[in-house]
């Protein structure tokens, strides 16, 4: 349950007024109004109605405030004018600065953390994306235990207590947060296990498994269920897929693969966050491709494909041992024609783009047939000598593999036919 939620007799929750402010520090890839523009559309993604945005441009952060005094001061009176409940700093705020901040304006002050954490809060679907869920902000508020003892116990929920006799309210806080925490990591251990036995087994079940990555609200549900005839929730909304999907699919060449729609990165992702989620991600480092899905279209669309690769790259599902990527460019209904025909010069010089559609369906056939190839890249022409009365064998080559040609006399079974390594491995262990 999202702590807005819970909070919602401190006078804010959904439809609560908010004032963004950026703190322009100057190492951002992306210029200031387009962080607004992205920390906007994260706040109206719970619900929040932004009314105003601005950023300050900092030389060095203030350890008290992070902002100048002149710089809070002009906050305050923003967020008064407009009678805002909340204010949303779009960076990161210690425990020191958030609580400074909130005497200075007079209102409640996240950071993008803690916005961010919110989305997932409110979207996590499933008993595994809540305990994700949980384990991030508990991580997150261990830090932030500074209020009084009332609003600490709307903040968590109602967990309890279970402090001794002279034991302070905080102190038996931070130890009921360390409890609870070391039992949501035993059981997400427990997820983690099931799902490496889940992927033991989908390797044994020779299907190749296609991951799509990209950055939240890049189409990638969109494409999911445009290849896949599902209907995942796909909105233009940022984090509008949070627990992963899985679907089988066909594609030429390929007798079945299965596709998985993972949840959307986005710029400082928390570390709580990746932390908390690792057993999701580790489904992009089990794939045997990963599909980047890039909303082309985008300004930023450069500075979003950085950002995943960094994610990727902090998972370790980047390397020289990891799975191909092909990127797609999405959204090219969104482009003028002459955009699309330099896109596609572009394009043309490289074997790992496809051009797409998610929304139309353009081009998901190339995607189709580019998925197909990298897949196969490794696939050899092998001549089997089958007896006929192996029907099992026979049945196997052509459900698993691309039997180019196939002859039969009395008594065998002429094949040639393309497999990978691991698929011709799989039929010698299990045919000899």
């Amino acid at each position: 349950m999202s702590v807005f939620n819970r909070q919602e007799e401190d006078g804010f929750g959904r439809g609560a007024r908010a004032v963004i402010a950026y703190p322009d520090i100057g190492s951002s890839a992306r210029t200031a109004e387009a962080r607004l523009d992205e920390a906007a559309g994260l706040a109206e993604a719970i619900g929040i109605s932004v009314v105003e945005r601005t950023s300050y441009r900092i030389r060095g952060a203030r350890p008290a405030t992070l902002f100048g005094s002149g710089q809070v001061e002009d906050l305050a009176a923003r967020r008064a004018a407009q009678d805002a409940e909340l204010i949303i700093i779009d960076g990161a705020l210690t425990p020191v600065q958030q609580r400074n901040l909130e005497k200075e304006t007079k209102a409640k002050v996240i950071d993008r953390t803690g916005l961010i954490l919110e989305i997932f809060g409110e979207r996590a679907a499933t008993a595994e994306g809540r305990l994700q869920v949980e384990l991030a902000h508990l991580d997150y508020q261990a830090g932030r235990l500074v209020r009084s003892w009332t609003h600490l116990e709307r903040q968590r929920g109602g967990f309890g207590f279970l402090g001794g006799p002279g034991e302070t309210q905080i102190e038996a806080d931070r130890r009921m947060i360390r409890d609870r925490m070391a039992k949501l990591r035993r059981e997400l251990e427990q997820v983690r296990r099931t799902r490496g036995l889940h992927r033991d087994r989908r390797k044994k079940a020779p299907w190749p498994v296609i991951a799509l990555v990209g950055y939240t609200n890049a189409g990638k549900s969109t494409l999911f269920n445009q290849m896949t005839g599902a209907t995942v929730m796909a909105e233009d909304l940022l984090f509008a897929t949070l627990d992963p999907t899985m679907r089988q699919i066909s594609l030429p060449g390929v007798d079945k693969a299965i596709l998985s729609d993972t949840v959307g990165f986005v710029s400082d992702l928390p570390t709580q966050l990746v932390a908390a989620f690792r057993a999701t991600l580790e489904e992009v480092n089990s794939a045997d491709l990963v599909v980047h899905v890039r909303d082309i279209s985008h300004p930023d669309s450069e500075a979003q494909r950085d950002d995943v690769e960094q994610v990727l790259t902090d998972i370790g599902a980047r390397g020289e041992e990891a799975a191909p990527m092909i990127e797609v460019w999405n959204k090219i209904d969104q482009l003028t024609p002459e955009a699309r025909e330099v896109l596609r010069a572009e394009a043309a010089r490289r074997d790992d783009v496809v051009l797409v559609s998610a929304l139309t369906g353009e081009g998901t056939q190339d995607l189709a047939q580019a998925c197909s190839a990298k897949l196969t890249s490794t696939h050899r022409i092998r001549h089997l000598d089958l007896p006929l009365a192996q029907g099992a064998a026979i049945a196997w080559i052509h459900a698993h593999g691309d039997v180019v040609t196939q002859e039969a006399d009395e008594a065998q079974m002429h094949l040639a036919v393309r497999l990978s390594d691991e698929d011709y491995a799989r039929f010698q262990s299990r045919f000899g």
